[in-house]
């Protein structure tokens, strides 16, 4: 059951991860990865977020559905390692180190709101 909620909800985040990453980056033309950008700092939110509201539940299919499944296929941090790479590669080095501090330190401050707004919820 679990690996059927795995897949499934693996299947709903790339999709989600696909269409999410395609709309950003149709409105940059600069090469900045603003697709990338936006999954990784909307996946951070929401993985703190739903953390927050289910932080005191026992494991659930809901959880695995949703944390692993969902999240684990919405969220391109191999895509933004690679994409950094090569930002330095090609000699954008501004643009890389722009595109490190966005995804991390924005990252981790969204998932920190996200866990501050579950905990008002709550």
């Amino acid at each position: 059951m679990k690996i059927m909620l795995v897949l499934a909800g693996g299947a709903l985040g790339t999709l989600a991860r696909f269409y999410t990453s395609t709309f950003a980056q149709k409105y940059v033309t600069n090469g900045f990865p603003i697709g990338t950008l936006m999954v990784n700092l909307t996946g951070s939110f929401v993985i703190g977020l739903l953390w927050g509201l289910f932080e005191n539940q026992q494991a659930t299919s809901l959880r695995t559905f949703l944390f692993v499944g969902i999240l684990g296929g919405f969220t391109t941090f191999s895509a933004y390692s690679i994409e950094t790479l090569n930002l330095f590669r090609d000699g954008y080095l501004r643009q890389a180190i722009l595109n490190i501090l966005l995804n991390n330190v924005v990252g981790i401050l969204l998932a920190l709101g996200g866990l501050t707004l579950a905990k008002f919820i709550r």
